[in-house]
């Protein structure tokens, strides 16, 4: 990406500017360091500092990070998403350890997103500064220092936790990045063994408001649990099984982890970024859409909304099928019918929490349960099961792979996937900033662009022309307005025909 000119990089260094917080660093050439734009530190003069779009960049650059500032807790360089969705989509692997295997596994990440390993690698040389390597090295590094910082893990258990494939590779990167051992870094803390509690940046404002509200509304008995301001749920992965529990803190959210396998906590952290879309640069956002009349009173209400995402994307496509042509309440029933259904059990102490007592179904367990009593019409029966065979047979299929267009062709040829199921799936799983589902009623019908009369999909469509890369956030925002307030945060309204426009998905 191209950074704005060093005299603004520097002025917004210089006044500690929050809004930059993210979209660059500033490594400081007297001392090694490389650090956030709101450092508390005595800002360096302009001729020592150089400019950087990543962490990355800085580290492959021969800088070390601050120890006051503390990278590994920005907002993940959200400046790039929507310059390419290639490289955000490639970064939301990267972050689940789809490198972890070294540089042989940039051909294959190269290959998951329908491309060449030379075009992936040129797209992250222009946008981030540096190769998809360097990035998954410097999450590994950064993220392993907040494990140190924020937890009373073990070094090994912190070494297999952020990828690293012996702790000598973890000594030894750590001497040679912050030139002393990962023990001196050590910050004494007394918590509870069996939970990880990691703070997790993002740019302000936020609306946790909003998110909490959008949440609570389609919150699945059992799996997930609402309450004191914090949301709360069972996961699993593999055949592991445990639960998050996420509450707001300054400029961050504060998550509390509960997983056997120290493994997965690189995915869980990827995936509660995007869950609570932490990396949406919404300054920069609102400052776009605000541009049209009908938009700017949304955004000024609401400037710190974000779009809600997903923990798994075969659960949001059960979601949307079980929530076709019903309300928010009564789809939200059918979910926890399911999960008592077919779900996995698991116990409190696991847990942590009495009130959730199941994981939700895996698509081998959905497919297997007998839906005949369930309750919704044979049609959408079918299309659930036939759904769950399919990501059964393909554990692949509801990821980011290949071209984006090819991803959704792919979704369209589901059973029960119409282009509105499509295209919200796109912005809530996929995390596609510039997802729009046209076809929705509630978007239609919304004042703030319908003027009285109901627009047609076309017509719709070429008045969010001037929203675009950032379509998913208008919707959000249409949504977030309409008569139910912040909760309803979706189509109010369906339509007859199966996989288009559903109420509660």
């Amino acid at each position: 990406m191209t950074l704005p000119a060093h005299s603004v990089c520097y002025r917004a260094l210089a006044s500690r500017d929050a809004s930059f917080d993210g979209r660059l660093f500033v490594g400081v050439a007297t001392t090694g360091i490389y650090c956030r734009p709101i450092c508390p530190a005595r800002t360096a003069k302009s001729e020592n500092c150089r400019f950087f779009p990543s962490a990355a960049a800085a580290q492959a650059a021969g800088f070390r990070p601050c120890l006051r500032c503390r990278p590994e807790l920005s907002p993940d360089a959200a400046a790039w998403r929507g310059t390419s969705s290639t490289v955000s989509r490639a970064l939301a692997l990267i972050a689940e350890g789809a490198l972890d295997r070294g540089e042989a596994g940039v051909a294959a990440l190269a290959e998951r997103l329908g491309m060449g390993e030379r075009q992936l690698r040129r797209l992250f040389e222009q946008h981030l500064g540096v190769s998809p390597i360097a990035v998954a090295q410097t999450r590994r590094v950064l993220f392993a220092k907040q494990l140190i910082q924020e937890t009373t893990l073990s070094m090994v258990d912190i070494a297999a936790a952020s990828g690293f494939g012996s702790v000598r590779r973890f000594n030894d990167a750590f001497q040679r990045l912050y030139h002393r051992s990962p023990r001196q870094l050590r910050i004494t803390k007394r918590l509870a063994p069996t939970a990880v509690t990691l703070r997790l940046g993002y740019r302000p404002p936020y609306d946790w408001e909003a998110m909490l509200s959008f949440l609570a509304a389609r919150a699945i008995a059992g799996v997930e649990l609402i309450e004191n301001g914090r949301y709360s749920r069972s996961i699993a992965i593999g055949d592991a099984a445990g639960s998050v529990t996420v509450a707001p803190g300054h400029n961050a959210l504060v998550a509390t982890i509960r997983f056997p396998n120290v493994r997965a906590l690189l995915s869980i952290v990827a995936r509660l970024r995007r869950l609570f879309d932490l990396d949406a640069d919404v300054q920069a956002i609102g400052a776009h859409l605000q541009r049209d009349a009908g938009l700017a009173p949304l955004i000024a209400r609401r400037p710190g909304l974000r779009t809600p995402g997903t923990w798994d994307g075969f659960e949001l496509a059960v979601r949307a099928v079980l929530g076709q042509q019903i309300t928010v309440t009564a789809a939200r029933r059918l979910a926890g019918k399911l999960v008592a259904l077919a779900g996995g059990q698991i116990a409190p102490e696991v847990s942590g929490h009495e009130q959730l007592t199941h994981t939700f179904p895996t698509p081998a367990q959905v497919a297997a349960t007998d839906l005949a009593g369930f309750g919704m019409p044979r049609a959408r029966i079918h299309a659930l099961q036939s759904l769950a065979r399919a990501a059964a047979a393909d554990t692949k299929l509801f990821e980011a792979c290949g071209a984006y267009d090819d991803v959704i062709q792919r979704l369209r040829a589901l059973p029960g996937f119409g282009e509105w199921t499509a295209q919200y799936w796109a912005l809530r799983a996929l995390r596609d900033n510039d997802a729009f589902p046209a076809g929705d009623v509630a978007l239609l019908r919304s004042p703030a662009v319908a003027n009285g009369t109901r627009l047609t999909p076309k017509a719709l469509l070429a008045r969010a022309e001037a929203w675009r890369p950032w379509r998913a956030y208008a919707a959000q925002h249409l949504w977030t307005a309409g008569p139910a307030g912040p909760a309803a945060g979706g189509p109010a309204i369906g339509v007859a025909s199966l996989g288009r426009s559903p109420l509660g998905r």
